[in-house]
């Protein structure tokens, strides 16, 4: 699939980062496109920014959607069959997802298992809602987003990170299943898992939104739970009170995203070019390659303080 003019594209995730950046640069080159976010003001800019750029006729439709729940992703199928008239679609990015859930001892099961049903069940419930509907294509691409914790179930020594890791390699070993599956079942189909470093998205932000914790309704006993997780990843955070323990919070959020180094807008055309080459393993940074290669040559050693430094 060289090329995305008159196609018609589903993003998840697409109110901020990498899904925002598809969706724009999909709809610059004349691709239709069907967006979705579970939170509508991000959702409504993104959508505003895709119309500013698409030529003419290029259709953009906006869908609220908690991609973990599938009534509402199957509500989204058939609201994008509806406004775009059609019967088919050409590609699907697989992109929502959400921090959280790091511990199994500390953390709430409720945060986990949203963590995981976001990040793991809404690639699930996506693929089966629109797959029908790729094989219905004469060309399609399915493009599930996991992450290098889909290989490397790690953020470094003193931080839990099992929901989220947990998830992504779900999303990695069930896009490798898909080769073999759709190339025996629909050889017009292709699939292809994206392998992000650190990318500078609004995850961190957008998480707390997600999870009904915005950083301003924390109350004392959430900062204390934060302070304590700050403190283990060596944030200097003992002495600030509850007001600047919370603008540490949002400033650290804000440089997750502003400082690192490949832009979502970068992380959007390496994407898109892995789909122009028919490429089914997109890794994304300088990070991600040489983490992969240092974990496949030390798989054993891969968890220990050591590995981290390295």
């Amino acid at each position: 699939m060289k090329d995305f003019r008159d196609k018609l594209a589903i993003v998840t995730g697409a109110g901020t980062g990498m899904g925002r950046e598809l969706a724009r640069q999909l709809a610059s080159e004349g691709c239709h496109v069907a967006i979705c976010d579970v939170l509508p003001q991000n959702m409504e800019e993104t959508r505003n920014a895709c119309e500013e750029i698409a030529p003419a006729n290029t259709r953009i439709t906006a869908h609220q959607c908690d991609v973990s729940d599938e009534t509402q992703v199957l509500a989204f199928r058939d609201a994008v069959l509806q406004e775009h008239a059609t019967d088919f679609v050409n590609l699907v990015f697989n992109n929502a997802g959400v921090g959280g859930g790091g511990s199994m001892l500390v953390d709430s099961r409720e945060e986990w298992d949203r963590t995981f049903g976001i990040c793991w069940s809404g690639v699930y419930y996506c693929t089966r809602a629109f797959l029908p509907l790729l094989v219905a294509s004469t060309e399609g691409y399915i493009v599930n987003t996991s992450s290098v914790n889909g290989f490397w179930a790690c953020l470094g020594p003193g931080i839990a990170h099992t929901a989220y890791s947990a998830a992504k390699f779900a999303v990695k070993g069930f896009t490798e299943a898909l080769l073999t599956d759709l190339r025996v079942n629909a050889p017009h189909v292709k699939a292809a898992v994206v392998l992000p470093g650190y990318i500078g998205t609004s995850i961190a932000i957008n998480s707390r939104l997600v999870h009904g914790k915005a950083i301003e309704d924390m109350s004392h006993e959430e900062l204390e739970e934060a302070r304590a997780r700050l403190a283990r990843q060596g944030m200097p955070v003992e002495n600030l009170n509850d007001d600047q323990l919370r603008q540490a919070i949002k400033k650290r959020g804000e440089e997750f995203r502003d400082n690192a180094p490949v832009t979502a807008a970068q992380a959007a055309t390496i994407i898109l070019d892995g789909v122009r080459n028919e490429e089914w393993r997109i890794l994304i940074g300088e990070d991600a390659h040489a983490l992969d290669e240092r974990v496949r040559a030390n798989p054993e050693q891969a968890y220990d303080p050591s590995f981290v430094r390295q």
